[in-house]
């Protein structure tokens, strides 16, 4: 939400009342300058309205229109959904003065003439203002330009709007799902009924919903049918979870006994100590609180299942009431039970007050944060309260005062007395493993505060985004708590449960009557003409109480909850906007006869859109949400249950500073995305740094097999150069000079016949003697003149004188070496030493003689 923010510009001119050169008067409400105030363009192209949603059509306008709270100056507009302020200058939508036309509670014409000591009293102008008060805590004021009729115009636009003939003028059915397309809450209330009774493997449909194969059951609870078409009773879901061993017949007369219909049920059950929460409404006793019911008295011994070593499980009967608001129901025909008609029961009075009470509470509660707040629906700072002193020049009186007017509210004691009675519930079955049946009145206002959060306290599931969602559908959904009457909604009947009365008054004022604000003076005459409120006696903020209640739980587990105290406030923003079909109507069989799932946008899709948006760094997502810490129930200590205000609820239109207490999880959601961030990176590095170990290790291993081969090659290196030196060795002591070039040639010189290498020869020829059996190849350059028998004689000699291995008789005493009877001419040896290599020698040829 954006804070409003003052306009410095203006504080002068709507402030300071002295400066007046017509009025004098030294109230809060002081005279605005108009002719300061730039004139504004009539004209607004409503394509340009980026901000308005889908189907979202603007009804009326009001121009040079001045938000009191904040001294900020624009243009006011109406649409089929919404009250909308615009700032004067950016046109950007001023939060304060923007509310769902469904969030109104109220909203009054009224004139204001300011205090004047001059002679022309009764000409001063007076002040049009329209005071709008919402069901969201706050309370905003608008003044209109004098002598034009842009108030009336607005007024009635609210009139029409705020007052919708039939449920299906609301925004939500012209909206229609968008892509927020609901899906029937009957099937994910079965598949929590399948959770609670361990049943997961099975999933819901429409078609086991159409055919009555949902009844399914374990060992001690079963899911019933009876209530399947709703004529068992119509404020009761169409599946019931009841003990094994009641019969549908039993059922059936078990619920005459109980208020409207509403017998005890299982709402929560253990899934090892077997221990249940059940709910109902009050039995219909009788003012003497004598009447019984055999058939009653064993549907709620049923809920109590033997303990492990055979004894019977204590059953506690909370009753949410004081007592003797339990007893003054017995003039009706309702009351409380009786311990001796209940075997092995105790009955215990909670003592929290009805609606009637809360309704008057939170009234007063936001007429305190209206009066003591920096933005006043006055325009007055609650530092210039009490003759113009401030709380920090230490006057006492006023903190007191402040404080009383707090304590008074009551709204505190009441969300604690709820908080008692739900982690006493809890206690008793975490610890006792006892069964506890709760009820009030009706059994759907205290009954489902006290149940739900009993459930939380118990359940980690619901501990989280998805959990929450089912067990609002089921405590409060679908066990029919009346939304249409306790939020002043329109009903299915089209009558609706917001009878605005039209009431015309000539001396009494309607602003919050707040001693401290009579006490300053700050109104001189103030009539209203007209005013449009709630007088329906239904009207109460229970649902928003039990969201405080779950705030205060929030805050005092912070490692417990998925969800964060800004997911609250947006969901509660979104319930009573009424922009989606979630929360309309009374029970489940009116959302069915409506059609609403289908016409209706779901705000959980919208919800969950949100944050998918932004992944895990959504402010709705809690930082410190720890699954591991908290993963029992919880089991807070009665001094630990001591509410404060909920700062981000109650404070944020009075104090928009202070109620940022969100700036702490916001400090620390930028830690855990930068953690993210670090993390991805350093799981990054960690990838990179895996790949390059694997490479240095596929290279260490290339390595190793290069050296290898180079090892390899070496040896054999060496092995072939001391076989060449043998060979070199061997034709050296032949009495030859070997020369080995470059090009691996190697020239063998005579030295014992010169003559043969001196020849000069004109004719050169080349002969190849290859011996086959060591591919041993030899080439022979030879040299001779014209004389063929020359030449042949030559060759011998040289032969004999080269091998003096060979024997007198001719014979050759090498003949492995592969030159003997050679039948050419030649005088040089060129190798082939691959065969050299393969070629075998004797040690013994070179020994020393």
């Amino acid at each position: 939400m954006d804070v409003p923010k003052h306009r410095a510009t203006r504080t002068t001119s709507l402030r300071d009342a002295s400066e007046s050169s017509k009025m004098e008067g030294t109230g809060s409400w002081d005279a605005i300058e108009w002719t300061k105030i730039e004139p504004i363009s009539r004209f607004v192209s409503h394509a340009n309205l980026d901000f308005l949603l889908e189907a979202e059509q603007v009804v009326a306008e009001g121009h040079g229109v001045v938000l009191v709270n904040t001294d900020d100056a624009g243009m006011l507009m109406v649409t089929n959904f919404r009250l909308i302020f615009l700032s004067e200058g950016t046109r950007k939508v001023i939060a304060l003065g923007t509310i769902p036309l469904a969030a109104i509670e109220k909203f009054n014409k009224i004139v204001v003439k300011v205090q004047s000591n001059t002679r022309y009293a009764d000409k001063t102008p007076t002040q049009r203002l329209l005071q709008v008060i919402g069901k969201d805590m706050r309370i905003i004021v608008f003044s209109f330009r004098p002598r034009t009729k842009q108030r009336r115009v607005v007024f009635d636009a609210l009139l029409r709007c705020t007052k919708p003939a039939r449920l299906w003028d609301l925004y939500a059915f012209a909206s229609g799902p968008s892509r927020f397309k609901n899906t029937t809450p009957l099937v994910r209330l079965l598949d929590e009924y399948f959770r609670l009774l361990c049943l997961g493997f099975h999933r819901a449909s429409i078609n086991i919903i159409e055919n009555g194969s949902f009844t399914l059951s374990n060992d001690l609870w079963r899911i019933s049918s009876v209530n399947s078409n709703y004529t068992m009773c119509q404020s009761y879901p169409f599946a019931l979870v009841v003990p094994k061993i009641i019969s549908d017949d039993e059922v059936l007369q078990a619920c005459s006994f109980r208020a409207r219909c509403r017998l005890p049920v299982v709402s929560w059950c253990h899934p090892l100590t077997g221990a249940v929460v059940a709910r109902s409404s009050q039995p219909l006793v009788g003012l003497m609180m004598n009447m019984r019911s055999n058939i009653d008295e064993k549907l709620v011994a049923a809920l109590c299942s033997k303990l492990d070593n055979g004894s019977r499980r204590k059953l506690y009967i909370a009753d949410a009431r004081p007592r003797k608001n339990a007893l003054a129901n017995g003039a009706m025909g309702g009351g409380s039970e009786s311990s001796s008609n209940y075997f092995q029961s105790e009955i215990v009075f909670l003592g929290i007050d009805n609606i009637h009470a809360m309704r008057e509470s939170f009234v007063r509660l936001r007429e305190y944060m209206d009066t003591h707040g920096k933005a006043s629906s006055d325009g007055m700072s609650s530092f210039l309260r009490q003759g113009g002193s401030t709380w920090g020049g230490g006057n006492l009186s006023s903190m007191s005062a402040s404080v009383s007017t707090l304590g008074d509210s009551g709204w505190l004691l009441h969300v604690q007395s709820v908080l008692a009675g739900a982690a006493w519930i809890a206690a008793r079955v975490a610890i006792e493993s006892a069964s506890v049946l709760v009820h009030c009145s009706d059994g759907w206002d205290r009954t489902s505060q006290l149940v739900s959060l009993a459930n939380l306290l118990l359940d980690p599931y619901y501990r989280t985004f998805t959990g929450f969602q089912a067990l609002i559908e089921k405590d409060w959904l679908a066990f029919g708590h009346p939304f249409s009457d306790r939020v002043g909604m329109p009903s299915v009947s089209g009558t609706g449960n917001m009878p605005f009365e039209l009431s015309r008054q000539s001396s009494t004022g309607n602003l919050p009557p707040s001693p401290m604000r009579q006490s300053s003076g700050t109104f001189s005459s103030q009539t209203p003409t007209s005013s449009h409120s709630h007088n329906s006696n239904d009207y109460s903020p229970i649902f928003l109480q039990w969201v405080d209640c779950v705030s205060q739980l929030l805050r005092m587990y912070p490692f417990a909850f998925e969800f964060s105290a800004a997911f609250l406030v947006d969901f509660v923003d979104c319930m009573l906007s009424c922009r989606f079909g979630n929360f309309l109507c009374n029970s489940e069989k009116e959302r069915q006869q409506s059609n609403v799932f289908e016409a209706c946008g779901c705000l959980w899709v919208y919800l969950a859109d949100l944050r998918t948006s932004e992944g895990g760094s959504h402010v709705h997502y809690n930082p410190f949400y720890d699954p591991l810490k908290h993963n029992g129930p919880l089991r807070p200590p009665a001094a630990a249950l001591a509410p404060t205000l909920w700062p981000q609820f109650h404070l944020r239109w009075a104090c928009p500073e202070e109620a940022q207490a969100g700036e702490i999880e916001a400090q620390c959601r930028n830690i855990v995305m930068k953690y993210s961030e670090m993390q991805k990176a350093k799981e990054m590095a960690e990838r990179r740094a895996i790949e390059v170990t694997s490479s240095i290790e596929s290279l260490n291993a290339e390595l190793r097999r290069e050296k290898q081969l180079n090892s390899s090659a070496m040896n054999m290196a060496k092995s072939i150069s001391k076989e060449n030196m043998a060979i070199k060795r061997a034709i050296q002591s032949m009495g030859c000079k070997v020369h080995v070039s470059g090009s691996g040639e190697c020239t063998v010189d005579i030295e014992s016949n010169p003559d043969i290498l001196c020849c000069s020869s004109r004719k050169e020829s080349i002969s190849n003697v290859r011996d086959d059996k060591k591919d041993l190849s030899v080439l022979v350059p030879v040299t001779a003149d014209d004389h063929d028998d020359d030449g042949n004689n030559a060759i011998g000699r040289v032969c004999e004188t080269l091998c003096p291995f060979r024997s007198g008789v001719g014979g050759c005493r090498w003949p492995n070496g592969g030159c003997a009877q050679l039948g050419s001419q030649y005088v040089g040896l060129k190798a082939n030493f691959d065969a050299f290599d393969q070629l075998s020698i004797d040690d013994s040829y070179f020994k020393s003689e």
